[in-house]
Protein backbone atom coordinates (compact mmCIF):
# COMPACT_ATOMS: atom_id res chain seq x y z
CA UNK A 1 0.00 0.00 0.00
CA UNK A 2 1.77 3.65 -1.30
CA UNK A 3 2.08 6.00 1.59
CA UNK A 4 0.51 9.15 1.06
CA UNK A 5 2.55 12.35 1.95
CA UNK A 6 1.58 15.60 3.23
CA UNK A 7 3.14 18.87 2.16
CA UNK A 8 3.08 22.10 4.24
CA UNK A 9 3.19 25.24 2.06
CA UNK A 10 4.42 28.10 3.83
CA UNK A 11 4.02 31.63 1.96
CA UNK A 12 5.62 34.61 2.50
CA UNK A 13 5.52 36.65 5.89
CA UNK A 14 3.55 38.53 7.47
CA UNK A 15 1.56 35.42 8.71
CA UNK A 16 -1.48 37.29 9.44
CA UNK A 17 -4.89 35.84 9.37
CA UNK A 18 -7.61 38.73 8.72
CA UNK A 19 -11.19 38.60 6.75
CA UNK A 20 -9.87 40.78 4.05
CA UNK A 21 -8.28 39.03 0.95
CA UNK A 22 -5.56 41.26 -0.43
CA UNK A 23 -7.64 41.81 -3.48
CA UNK A 24 -10.27 43.87 -1.54
CA UNK A 25 -7.48 45.93 0.44
CA UNK A 26 -5.60 46.74 -3.27
CA UNK A 27 -8.96 47.95 -4.72
CA UNK A 28 -10.20 49.58 -1.46
CA UNK A 29 -7.28 51.61 -1.54
CA UNK A 30 -7.71 52.55 -5.26
CA UNK A 31 -11.36 53.78 -4.58
CA UNK A 32 -10.13 55.60 -1.65
CA UNK A 33 -7.33 57.70 -4.28
CA UNK A 34 -10.27 58.18 -6.89
CA UNK A 35 -11.29 61.60 -4.80
CA UNK A 36 -7.85 63.40 -5.09
CA UNK A 37 -7.39 62.05 -8.82
CA UNK A 38 -10.75 63.72 -9.55
CA UNK A 39 -9.23 67.08 -8.25
CA UNK A 40 -5.98 66.26 -9.65
CA UNK A 41 -7.32 66.75 -13.25
CA UNK A 42 -10.39 69.13 -11.54
CA UNK A 43 -7.38 71.33 -11.07
CA UNK A 44 -4.99 70.72 -13.70
CA UNK A 45 -6.63 69.88 -16.78
CA UNK A 46 -7.74 66.39 -18.88
CA UNK A 47 -3.45 66.00 -19.32
CA UNK A 48 -3.31 65.02 -15.82
CA UNK A 49 -6.38 62.54 -16.71
CA UNK A 50 -3.81 61.20 -19.85
CA UNK A 51 -0.98 61.00 -17.28
CA UNK A 52 -3.38 59.02 -14.85
CA UNK A 53 -4.32 56.24 -17.33
CA UNK A 54 -0.99 55.73 -18.93
CA UNK A 55 0.56 54.92 -15.49
CA UNK A 56 -2.19 52.56 -14.90
CA UNK A 57 -2.34 50.74 -18.03
CA UNK A 58 1.04 50.38 -18.58
CA UNK A 59 1.69 49.41 -15.17
CA UNK A 60 -1.05 46.66 -15.23
CA UNK A 61 0.11 45.50 -18.74
CA UNK A 62 3.40 45.05 -17.47
CA UNK A 63 2.62 42.74 -14.77
CA UNK A 64 0.17 40.79 -17.41
CA UNK A 65 3.28 40.31 -19.47
CA UNK A 66 5.71 39.83 -16.48
CA UNK A 67 3.94 36.79 -15.23
CA UNK A 68 3.13 35.33 -18.65
CA UNK A 69 6.73 35.28 -19.57
CA UNK A 70 7.71 33.76 -16.25
CA UNK A 71 5.06 31.64 -16.02
CA UNK A 72 3.80 32.64 -12.81
CA UNK A 73 0.45 32.46 -11.55
CA UNK A 74 -1.52 35.29 -12.82
CA UNK A 75 -2.17 37.83 -10.31
CA UNK A 76 -2.97 41.13 -12.12
CA UNK A 77 -6.10 41.34 -11.25
CA UNK A 78 -5.69 41.53 -7.20
CA UNK A 79 -5.05 45.25 -8.06
CA UNK A 80 -2.25 45.95 -6.67
CA UNK A 81 -0.50 46.89 -10.15
CA UNK A 82 -3.29 49.56 -10.71
CA UNK A 83 -2.31 50.98 -7.37
CA UNK A 84 1.00 50.76 -8.40
CA UNK A 85 0.31 52.62 -11.64
CA UNK A 86 -2.26 55.30 -10.06
CA UNK A 87 0.48 56.02 -7.02
CA UNK A 88 2.73 56.77 -9.31
CA UNK A 89 0.78 58.88 -11.50
CA UNK A 90 -0.19 61.28 -8.44
CA UNK A 91 3.55 61.25 -7.94
CA UNK A 92 4.23 63.24 -10.91
CA UNK A 93 3.47 66.57 -12.24
CA UNK A 94 0.77 67.41 -14.38
CA UNK A 95 2.92 68.07 -16.92
CA UNK A 96 4.93 64.88 -17.38
CA UNK A 97 5.00 63.46 -20.55
CA UNK A 98 2.88 60.40 -21.32
CA UNK A 99 6.07 58.47 -22.69
CA UNK A 100 7.52 58.96 -18.91
CA UNK A 101 4.50 57.51 -17.66
CA UNK A 102 5.26 54.66 -18.95
CA UNK A 103 8.64 53.82 -19.00
CA UNK A 104 8.08 54.69 -15.02
CA UNK A 105 5.20 51.91 -14.91
CA UNK A 106 7.50 50.08 -16.51
CA UNK A 107 10.03 49.96 -14.55
CA UNK A 108 8.05 50.33 -11.33
CA UNK A 109 6.50 46.74 -11.63
CA UNK A 110 8.86 45.06 -13.80
CA UNK A 111 12.09 46.15 -12.00
CA UNK A 112 11.17 47.08 -8.13
CA UNK A 113 8.11 44.53 -7.84
CA UNK A 114 8.80 41.60 -9.83
CA UNK A 115 12.46 41.50 -10.24
CA UNK A 116 12.19 40.75 -6.55
CA UNK A 117 9.42 38.19 -6.28
CA UNK A 118 6.31 40.11 -6.87
CA UNK A 119 3.78 41.34 -4.48
CA UNK A 120 5.13 40.57 -0.62
CA UNK A 121 8.74 40.26 -1.59
CA UNK A 122 9.69 43.59 -3.01
CA UNK A 123 11.67 45.63 -0.81
CA UNK A 124 10.99 49.36 -2.08
CA UNK A 125 8.03 50.63 -2.78
CA UNK A 126 6.97 50.32 -6.59
CA UNK A 127 5.35 53.95 -7.04
CA UNK A 128 8.01 55.83 -5.23
CA UNK A 129 10.92 53.94 -6.81
CA UNK A 130 9.28 54.89 -9.73
CA UNK A 131 9.53 58.44 -9.31
CA UNK A 132 13.00 58.19 -7.84
CA UNK A 133 14.00 56.44 -11.05
CA UNK A 134 12.15 59.51 -13.27
CA UNK A 135 13.92 62.29 -10.83
CA UNK A 136 17.65 60.60 -11.90
CA UNK A 137 16.33 60.06 -14.77
CA UNK A 138 14.45 63.11 -16.13
CA UNK A 139 15.13 65.96 -13.91
CA UNK A 140 13.62 68.80 -15.86
CA UNK A 141 10.77 67.02 -16.53
CA UNK A 142 10.04 66.23 -12.88
CA UNK A 143 10.04 69.89 -11.73
CA UNK A 144 8.23 71.56 -14.18
CA UNK A 145 5.04 72.80 -12.84
CA UNK A 146 2.24 73.43 -13.88
CA UNK A 147 -0.50 76.31 -12.33
CA UNK A 148 -4.36 75.20 -11.67
CA UNK A 149 -5.75 76.33 -14.70
CA UNK A 150 -7.77 79.18 -13.42
CA UNK A 151 -4.58 81.07 -12.82
CA UNK A 152 -3.67 84.02 -15.10
CA UNK A 153 -0.16 82.17 -15.93
CA UNK A 154 -0.67 78.44 -16.37
CA UNK A 155 2.53 77.50 -18.25
CA UNK A 156 4.89 77.79 -15.57
CA UNK A 157 5.45 77.67 -11.93
CA UNK A 158 7.04 76.34 -8.71
CA UNK A 159 5.45 74.31 -5.73
CA UNK A 160 5.30 76.53 -2.20
CA UNK A 161 7.72 74.59 -1.11
CA UNK A 162 10.44 75.53 -3.75
CA UNK A 163 9.38 78.98 -3.57
CA UNK A 164 9.85 79.43 0.12
CA UNK A 165 13.25 77.30 -0.16
CA UNK A 166 14.22 79.82 -2.88
CA UNK A 167 13.11 82.65 -1.11
CA UNK A 168 14.59 82.21 2.11
CA UNK A 169 18.54 81.24 0.62
CA UNK A 170 18.41 84.39 -1.80
CA UNK A 171 16.97 87.17 0.02
CA UNK A 172 15.86 85.60 3.59
CA UNK A 173 12.05 86.35 3.35
CA UNK A 174 9.31 83.76 3.91
CA UNK A 175 6.88 82.56 1.07
CA UNK A 176 3.08 82.60 2.69
CA UNK A 177 0.34 80.77 0.92
CA UNK A 178 -2.90 80.63 2.42
CA UNK A 179 -3.95 77.48 4.32
CA UNK A 180 -7.14 76.89 2.58
CA UNK A 181 -5.25 77.42 -0.91
CA UNK A 182 -2.74 74.58 0.50
CA UNK A 183 -5.60 72.61 1.93
CA UNK A 184 -8.51 72.59 -1.70
CA UNK A 185 -5.05 72.23 -4.12
CA UNK A 186 -4.90 75.75 -5.30
CA UNK A 187 -1.17 75.81 -5.73
CA UNK A 188 1.08 73.70 -8.20
CA UNK A 189 2.17 70.33 -7.53
CA UNK A 190 2.20 67.05 -8.67
CA UNK A 191 -1.19 65.17 -10.02
CA UNK A 192 -2.44 63.97 -6.41
CA UNK A 193 -1.01 65.41 -3.70
CA UNK A 194 -1.76 69.38 -4.30
CA UNK A 195 -5.32 67.81 -2.98
CA UNK A 196 -5.35 67.84 1.03
CA UNK A 197 -8.93 68.09 1.53
CA UNK A 198 -9.63 64.82 -0.96
CA UNK A 199 -6.63 62.62 0.17
CA UNK A 200 -8.44 63.00 3.56
CA UNK A 201 -10.90 61.94 2.35
CA UNK A 202 -9.77 58.68 1.42
CA UNK A 203 -7.54 58.48 4.50
CA UNK A 204 -10.51 58.32 6.70
CA UNK A 205 -11.95 55.74 4.21
CA UNK A 206 -9.46 53.59 4.80
CA UNK A 207 -9.27 53.93 8.16
CA UNK A 208 -13.35 52.91 9.42
CA UNK A 209 -12.80 50.96 7.37
CA UNK A 210 -9.37 49.10 9.40
CA UNK A 211 -6.91 48.93 6.20
CA UNK A 212 -5.01 51.30 7.84
CA UNK A 213 -3.90 52.05 11.41
CA UNK A 214 -3.16 56.16 12.56
CA UNK A 215 0.73 54.55 13.97
CA UNK A 216 2.71 55.48 10.54
CA UNK A 217 0.57 58.44 9.34
CA UNK A 218 0.77 60.29 13.19
CA UNK A 219 3.90 60.10 13.72
CA UNK A 220 5.53 60.72 10.65
CA UNK A 221 2.99 63.58 10.28
CA UNK A 222 3.74 64.87 14.01
CA UNK A 223 7.10 64.40 13.66
CA UNK A 224 7.42 66.12 10.82
CA UNK A 225 5.44 69.44 12.08
CA UNK A 226 7.55 69.66 15.30
CA UNK A 227 10.91 69.75 13.35
CA UNK A 228 9.61 71.92 10.73
CA UNK A 229 8.64 74.28 13.85
CA UNK A 230 12.43 74.05 15.06
CA UNK A 231 14.23 73.71 12.23
CA UNK A 232 12.92 75.20 9.02
CA UNK A 233 12.96 79.23 10.07
CA UNK A 234 13.68 80.64 14.08
CA UNK A 235 13.27 77.69 16.05
CA UNK A 236 9.49 77.63 18.09
CA UNK A 237 8.68 79.88 15.14
CA UNK A 238 8.35 78.46 11.96
CA UNK A 239 5.18 77.56 10.29
CA UNK A 240 5.07 74.02 10.91
CA UNK A 241 1.34 73.75 9.08
CA UNK A 242 2.46 75.12 5.90
CA UNK A 243 4.90 72.16 5.87
CA UNK A 244 2.72 69.85 6.77
CA UNK A 245 0.10 70.64 3.65
CA UNK A 246 2.40 71.92 1.31
CA UNK A 247 4.51 68.99 -0.62
CA UNK A 248 3.56 65.21 -0.77
CA UNK A 249 3.35 64.77 3.11
CA UNK A 250 -0.08 63.86 3.41
CA UNK A 251 0.05 61.55 0.21
CA UNK A 252 2.74 60.08 1.38
CA UNK A 253 2.06 59.54 5.02
CA UNK A 254 -1.26 57.54 5.07
CA UNK A 255 -1.48 56.28 1.44
CA UNK A 256 2.41 54.68 0.88
CA UNK A 257 4.28 54.60 4.03
CA UNK A 258 1.68 52.60 5.42
CA UNK A 259 1.96 49.98 2.61
CA UNK A 260 1.60 46.64 4.15
CA UNK A 261 4.62 45.25 2.30
CA UNK A 262 7.63 47.93 2.82
CA UNK A 263 6.61 48.94 6.09
CA UNK A 264 7.00 47.13 9.75
CA UNK A 265 4.54 44.92 11.07
CA UNK A 266 4.48 45.46 14.77
CA UNK A 267 2.73 49.08 16.58
CA UNK A 268 6.23 49.72 17.72
CA UNK A 269 7.63 49.56 14.80
CA UNK A 270 5.01 51.29 12.40
CA UNK A 271 6.25 54.77 15.17
CA UNK A 272 9.34 54.19 14.73
CA UNK A 273 8.94 53.91 10.82
CA UNK A 274 7.42 57.35 11.25
CA UNK A 275 9.37 58.81 13.21
CA UNK A 276 12.34 58.29 10.72
CA UNK A 277 10.25 59.17 7.77
CA UNK A 278 9.92 62.63 9.74
CA UNK A 279 13.28 63.28 10.42
CA UNK A 280 14.86 62.53 6.47
CA UNK A 281 11.81 64.24 5.38
CA UNK A 282 12.93 67.52 7.08
CA UNK A 283 16.64 67.08 7.05
CA UNK A 284 15.84 66.84 2.94
CA UNK A 285 13.72 69.91 2.99
CA UNK A 286 16.53 71.72 5.20
CA UNK A 287 19.38 70.87 3.75
CA UNK A 288 19.42 68.87 0.56
CA UNK A 289 19.04 70.61 -2.54
CA UNK A 290 15.68 69.58 -3.57
CA UNK A 291 12.73 70.92 -1.69
CA UNK A 292 10.67 67.73 -1.17
CA UNK A 293 11.77 64.90 1.10
CA UNK A 294 8.92 62.56 1.56
CA UNK A 295 9.24 59.96 -1.71
CA UNK A 296 13.20 59.71 -0.61
CA UNK A 297 12.63 59.37 2.81
CA UNK A 298 10.50 56.69 2.76
CA UNK A 299 12.40 54.47 0.71
CA UNK A 300 15.58 55.07 2.91
CA UNK A 301 13.04 54.00 5.63
CA UNK A 302 11.85 50.89 3.38
CA UNK A 303 15.18 49.72 3.41
CA UNK A 304 15.49 49.75 7.16
CA UNK A 305 12.21 47.94 7.58
CA UNK A 306 13.94 44.41 8.31
CA UNK A 307 16.33 45.80 10.91
CA UNK A 308 13.16 47.79 12.66
CA UNK A 309 10.50 44.80 12.23
CA UNK A 310 14.21 42.39 14.39
CA UNK A 311 14.35 44.70 17.18
CA UNK A 312 10.97 45.24 17.46
CA UNK A 313 9.00 41.70 17.79
CA UNK A 314 6.91 40.99 20.56
CA UNK A 315 8.41 38.34 22.73
CA UNK A 316 7.32 34.72 22.43
CA UNK A 317 4.67 33.75 25.08
CA UNK A 318 6.63 32.10 27.92
CA UNK A 319 9.47 33.39 26.34
CA UNK A 320 12.65 35.13 29.14
CA UNK A 321 12.91 38.80 28.56
CA UNK A 322 16.06 39.70 29.31
CA UNK A 323 16.21 42.60 31.67
CA UNK A 324 19.21 45.21 30.96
Amino acid sequence: MAEKTLSLQINASPHIKSPASIQKIMWAVVAALIPAGIAGVYIFGIHSLYVIATSVISAFLTELIVQKLAKKPLTYTDGSAVLTGLLLAYNLPPSAPLWMAGVAAVFAIAIVKQTFGGLGRNIFNPALAGRAFCMASWPIFMTRWTNPRWFPDTISSATPLAVKKSLEITAGTAYHATYLDLFLGNRPGCIGEVCVAALLVGALFLLIKGYIKLHIPLSYIGTTAILSWLLMGKPFQADMLFYVLSGGLILGAFFMATDYVTSPVTSKGKIAFGIGCGILTVAIRKWGGYPEGVSYSILIMNSATPIIDRFTKPARFGAEVKKS
